[in-house]
């Protein structure tokens, strides 16, 4: 599939030329000429070059992960730990496309950093589709932090549990029990808890 007819790099155009006109009231032609190359190189030289404005980092680095060029890896890991949820979305889908495999040693870093646990979702999430041998135990790890009835970030600890589920290790019986009398949580956790040993 070309990038040009990937819904999420669809969805990324849009949403930054919408982000433009707010800003400035004009998109530059260098918007449409950059959403349109696929030359590595000049994606590389747009990521590379100083001064860029974010919109024009994240397409290229967008059209370098889904491509599998490691040259965007750590432009992607900074997006991935955004302030703005839906850069994390648009770094996450490039991220498992990238196949770099320094990618789930980074996502469990930013999951299991409690001083960044607001940003924490996206990464989590990462971690579940990659299947990678950091994952199981970082999301063990996020989501027995979690397990307050008060948690403000239960929506991760629910990431946690779901993740879990979806990989499927017996390594997470104990926190996924530990987890069903949480009201937010209990509910997936027993679902979860079904699911393990059977590969997810």
């Amino acid at each position: 599939m070309e990038i040009s007819e990937d819904p999420e790099f669809c969805s990324m155009i849009d949403r930054l030329r919408d982000e433009i006109e707010n800003d400035t009231g004009e998109v530059p032609a260098a918007f449409g000429e950059l959403a349109a190359t696929e030359d590595p190189e000049e994606l590389h030289r747009v990521l590379m070059a100083p001064g860029q404005p974010l919109w024009a980092r994240e397409i290229a680095a967008y059209g370098l992960g889904v491509a599998g060029d490691p040259r965007a890896f750590e432009a992607l890991v900074l997006l991935l730990n955004h302030r703005d949820p839906e850069r994390c979305v648009t770094a996450a889908h490039a991220l498992a496309r990238l196949g770099d495999p320094r990618t789930a040693r980074a996502a469990a870093a930013l999951a299991t950093n409690e001083l960044r646990v607001a940003y924490a979702l996206l990464p989590v999430r990462l971690l579940a589709e990659l299947r990678a041998p950091e994952s199981v135990p970082a999301l063990i790890t996020v989501l027995e932090r979690r397990l307050r009835p008060d948690d403000p970030h239960w929506r991760v600890g629910l990431a946690c549990v779901e993740g879990l589920g979806t990989l499927g290790d017996p390594r997470a019986r104990g926190a996924l029990e530990a987890a069903l009398p949480h009201p937010r949580l209990g509910r997936a956790a027993w679902e979860s808890l079904a699911r393990l040993g059977s590969g997810g």
